[in-house]
C-alpha cells in the first residue's frame, strides 16, 4: 500500500463531509487508517447524494412492483413493459446546486447525465422534460437564473437531438438563492436487449470510454450534499462543463455495442464520477474491480489517484466488456472518435482495488462503500408553525368584486401564464415522434415501428406540501395521473425527484416522511408503481430551506395513438362539460398569494376514489371518441382552466376561440367557485350529439357532470348565477385580451 501523502486530520476529515462517527465506521470496514485517496472515496460514495443515508428506510416504502415492471429502483433508471417486446425506459434528476452556481453548465451537465442514465440501460432517448422552480421574477438574480438554465438545457438537448416536450416551472421567492432544475428523460430499448449496471464475469476487462478525466467537478457529490451560504457561488470550480457532441457519438457507440452484444454491464460515470462507476457496478454483481490509474486517459498533467478517482468530468462511462470482446470496443470506440482505453479487469473477491503503475493505492471493500453506507433513521416531528399556517380563516377575506381582473392578473402571473417564451428555444419536434407539443395537459410521443405513444408529465406543487407534505403529496401524483388520462393514456409508471431542505432538522424530515407517504398511498390506489427516481437533499441557505418540493414524472401509455387528446377547444358549437365537484378549496392556491399575499390554509383534500373514479371515467370516454377535448383543473382554478381551453394553437383560424358559460353560485364564495382548487375536475368539450350520452355514462359511473356552455364567438363569458352572486361575479372579456395577457406575460417580467 502507498504510504498516504497527507496526514488525516480531524480538520481533513471533516472538509470531506465526513461525522466522527462515520469515521470511526471506516476504520472498522478498513481495520486501519484510509489513506488521503480511501478517505475521498468514502466521503464521495457516503455523501447523501451517492448513499441516500436520510432517505434509504423510507424509500421503501413505495410500491415498486407490478405486471409491467421490467426494472424497478436500483438501477440507473426503471424500465416499464409497453408490448411488441419494447420498454420505456426513463427517470428524473436533480441538478441543483450547480445550476446555482453556474445556470447554464449546471442545467446542461444535468440534461447530459439523465440522459446518459437512459442510454446506459440500451435505451435511445427519445423525449426530455424539466421541472424548474426558481424565485420570483422581480429580482434580477432570478431572471438570470432562469435564461440561463432554459439556455443550458435547450443547447444541450438540441444538439443531442433529442427533443424536450415538456415540463412545468413555477415561481416563488423561497427558490430565490436554491433555485431547483429537475429533468426527465424518456428512451426505448428492445425488452431482450435491456442493459444493467453490473460488473458481472470474473476476469472480464473493464474499459473507460469517452472524454477524458479533468480536475472539473471534483467533490461535485459533496457540494450537492451541502447546505448553501453566501460563499456558495465561490464553488463554480466543482460545477463541470459539458459536451454535448462527445455525448452523441457516446449514444451512438453505446448503441451499437448493444446491437453487437459485446458488454456485459455499463455505467455512466455521474456524481462520483469513477469511484462511483466501479463501486455501484461491482457491488450489484457481488464481485470486485481491480482499476490501472496510470491507463485511465486524463487531459490535465500530474494527477493524482485522488483527483481521478473524484473527478466529475462528463461524458464518460464504465463498461465491462465480455471476454475476449474488448477489442471489438475499441475499434468501436476509434471508429466514432471516442477515447478509449482498457483499465482494469472484474475480480472474485469483492475489493474495489486501485492501481497507480502496479502499486496498489487503495483498496476497499465495493460492499462497504455501496451497501453499507451509513443509514439513518432521523428524528421528524412538525414545525411549531404548523398549525398557524393550516388555520387560517377565511372569513375576513374579502370574496372577489371584480372577477374579470382578478382572472386577468393571475394569467398574468409566471406560474400560470404561458411557458411559450421557454419551449420556443427548444427543439421539440427533432426526431418527428412529437404528436402533442409543450402547452398541452401532458407531452405525447409516437413509439415508431408501433401503432402506440406515450404520454409524460412532470407536477408537483410545493406550497400544497408547505401545508400539508402528506395531501400535498397524493395531488401531486394525481395531478400527474390526471393529465395523462387527459391526454388519452392510462398511466403505467412513475418516477421522482424529491426536493427539500436539510434533513438534519426535525420538521424538514417531517415534510420528507409525510410526502413519501403520500406518494405511496396515491401510487397504490393508481396502480402506478415508482420504477425509479432522485432525491435531493439540503437545499437550503443560511439556514432557509426551499419549500417541500416532491416533483412526480410520470407515464401513460396510449394504444391506438390516434385517441391522443389536447387540452383547447376545437370547434365552434361544441358543449362544454364539467367533469367533478367544486368545493370551497381556497387554502394554499394561486388566487390566495397572488391576490391576497397569503401562503396559508389547508390544502384541497383529495379522495383517492372519487379522483379514481374520474379518471376511469374520463379515460373510457376518449377511447371511445365521444370528446373533443379534456383539461385538468388545478393552479388558479376552474376561471383559468376554462381559460386555458380557450387559448387553442390549433385552430383553423390559428386564433383563440370564444366560450359562453353559465355557473351556479350554489351558496358559495365566488372566489371559491371560480378560482378555487378542488382536485378531481376536469373540463370536456364534446359534439353537440354527444353531449346528452356523455351526461348518462357520467351519472352511471357517479361522477358529477354539467353542461356548463358552449364554446364560440370571440368573447369569453363566465356567468355566475345563484344566491350571492353580484355584479362583479361575472366575467366578459374578450379572448384576444385575456390571451394576450397570458401569451406575453413572461416574456414581457423577464425584460422588464
Amino acid at each position: 500500500m502507498q504510504p498516504s501523502q497527507t496526514d488525516i486530520t480531524p480538520e481533513v476529515i471533516q472538509q470531506h463531509g465526513l461525522s466522527d462517527e462515520e469515521y470511526q465506521k471506516i476504520l472498522v470496514h478498513l481495520g486501519r487508517e484510509p489513506n488521503l485517496t480511501e478517505l475521498g472515496v468514502f466521503s464521495v460514495m457516503w455523501s447523501e447524494h451517492c448513499s441516500y443515508k436520510s432517505s434509504r428506510i423510507h424509500l421503501k416504502r413505495f410500491p415498486t412492483e407490478g405486471e409491467r415492471v421490467v426494472q424497478g429502483p436500483g438501477e440507473n433508471a426503471g424500465a416499464v413493459d409497453i408490448g411488441d417486446g419494447l420498454c420505456a425506459v426513463f427517470k428524473m434528476e436533480s441538478h441543483n446546486h450547480p445550476s446555482f452556481i453556474e445556470p447554464f453548465q449546471g442545467a446542461a451537465t444535468g440534461v447530459g447525465g439523465i440522459l446518459r442514465d437512459i442510454f446506459t440501460m440500451g435505451a435511445r432517448p427519445i423525449a426530455l422534460l424539466d421541472s424548474l422552480r426558481f424565485g420570483e421574477l422581480d429580482q434580477p438574480k432570478n431572471r438570470h437564473l432562469l435564461k440561463g438554465v432554459v439556455s443550458g438545457i435547450s443547447w444541450y438537448g438540441n444538439c443531442m437531438g433529442v427533443p424536450t416536450v415538456g415540463g412545468e416551472i413555477a415561481f416563488n421567492d423561497i427558490y430565490g438563492k436554491n433555485p431547483l432544475v429537475n429533468v426527465f428523460c424518456l428512451g426505448i430499448v428492445k425488452t431482450e436487449q435491456l442493459l444493467l449496471g453490473a460488473a458481472e464475469g470474473v476476469g472480464n476487462p473493464v474499459l473507460y470510454i469517452g472524454a477524458k478525466t479533468g480536475r472539473d467537478g471534483i467533490h461535485g457529490a459533496t457540494m450537492a450534499s451541502d447546505s448553501f451560504d453566501d460563499a456558495s457561488e465561490k464553488k463554480r470550480p466543482n460545477v463541470q462543463v459539458g459536451d454535448p457532441f462527445l455525448e452523441k457519438l457516446l449514444l451512438e457507440a453505446c448503441l451499437e455495442f448493444l446491437d453487437k452484444d459485446i458488454l456485459a454491464g455499463i455505467q455512466d460515470m455521474g456524481a462520483a464520477g469513477l469511484t462511483s462507476s466501479s463501486c455501484e457496478m461491482a457491488s450489484r454483481a457481488g464481485t470486485g474491480i481491480e482499476l490501472e490509474l496510470a491507463n485511465v486517459p486524463r487531459r490535465e498533467p500530474n494527477m493524482t489517484p485522488y483527483e481521478l478517482m473524484l473527478s466529475e468530468s462528463q461524458e464518460r462511462m464504465l463498461l465491462v466488456a465480455k471476454a475476449g470482446k474488448e477489442d471489438q470496443v475499441l475499434a468501436i470506440c476509434k471508429k466514432w472518435g471516442i477515447d478509449a482505453a482498457v483499465v482494469g479487469k472484474v475480480t472474485s473477491d469483492g475489493f474495489v482495488r486501485l492501481l497507480e503503475n502496479g502499486k496498489v493505492v487503495a483498496e476497499i471493500a465495493a460492499k462497504a462503500l455501496a451497501d453499507d453506507a451509513p443509514k439513518y433513521d432521523r428524528p421528524f416531528k412538525p414545525p411549531e408553525y404548523q398549525d398557524v399556517l393550516q388555520s387560517y380563516s377565511f372569513d375576513n377575506v374579502p370574496d372577489v368584486k371584480d372577477a374579470g381582473e382578478v382572472l386577468l392578473k393571475l394569467l398574468d402571473t409566471p406560474t400560470i401564464a404561458s411557458k411559450s417564451w421557454v419551449y420556443r428555444q427548444y427543439d421539440h419536434m427533432v426526431g418527428i415522434n412529437t404528436l402533442v407539443r409543450p402547452g398541452s395537459d401532458a407531452a405525447v410521443v409516437r413509439i415508431k415501428g408501433t401503432n402506440k405513444a406515450l404520454a409524460m408529465t412532470t407536477d408537483g406543487n410545493s406550497r400544497y406540501c408547505l401545508l400539508n407534505p402528506y395531501v400535498g403529496a397524493t395531488l401531486a401524483v394525481a395531478e400527474a395521473a390526471r393529465n395523462l388520462v387527459c391526454s388519452g393514456a392510462q398511466p403505467i409508471g412513475v418516477t421522482d425527484c424529491l426536493n427539500f431542505g436539510n434533513p438534519e432538522r426535525p420538521d424538514i424530515m417531517w415534510q420528507f416522511v409525510l410526502a413519501v407517504e403520500g406518494i405511496s398511498d396515491a401510487c397504490r390506489a393508481f396502480n402506478v408503481p415508482v420504477v425509479s427516481g432522485n432525491v435531493s437533499l439540503y437545499n437550503e441557505t443560511n439556514a432557509l430551506s426551499i419549500y417541500p418540493t416532491p416533483v412526480i414524472g410520470m407515464v401513460g401509455l396510449i394504444e391506438p395513438a390516434e385517441n391522443a387528446t389536447t387540452q383547447w377547444f376545437k370547434r365552434s358549437g361544441d358543449r362544454i362539460i364539467l367533469l367533478g365537484e367544486t368545493k370551497e378549496d381556497l387554502g394554499g392556491t394561486e388566487y390566495l398569494k397572488v391576490v391576497h399575499y397569503r401562503e396559508q390554509g389547508s390544502p384541497p383534500w383529495l379522495n383517492l376514489e372519487t379522483e379514481k373514479a374520474l379518471q376511469d371515467c374520463l379515460l373510457h370516454m376518449i377511447q371511445k371518441k365521444w370528446i373533443q377535448s379534456a383539461h385538468d383543473c388545478s393552479d388558479g382554478g376552474l376561471a383559468v382552466a376554462l381559460a386555458e381551453c380557450c387559448f387553442s394553437p390549433q385552430t383553423a383560424e390559428g386564433q383563440p376561440l370564444g366560450a359562453r358559460m353559465n355557473l351556479d353560485l350554489n351558496r358559495q364564495r365566488v372566489d371559491a367557485l371560480l378560482f378555487g382548487e378542488t382536485p378531481s375536475r376536469v373540463i370536456i368539450s364534446v359534439a353537440p350529439d354527444h353531449a346528452a350520452q356523455i351526461l348518462a355514462f357520467a351519472k352511471e359511473r357517479e361522477v358529477p357532470a354539467v353542461d356548463i356552455g358552449e364554446v364560440g364567438g370571440e368573447d369569453f363569458i363566465l356567468k355566475v348565477k345563484g344566491k350571492g352572486a353580484m355584479s362583479g361575479s361575472s366575467i366578459k372579456l374578450p379572448i384576444s385580451e385575456l390571451f394576450t395577457c397570458w401569451n406575453t406575460s413572461l416574456e414581457r417580467k423577464l425584460h422588464e
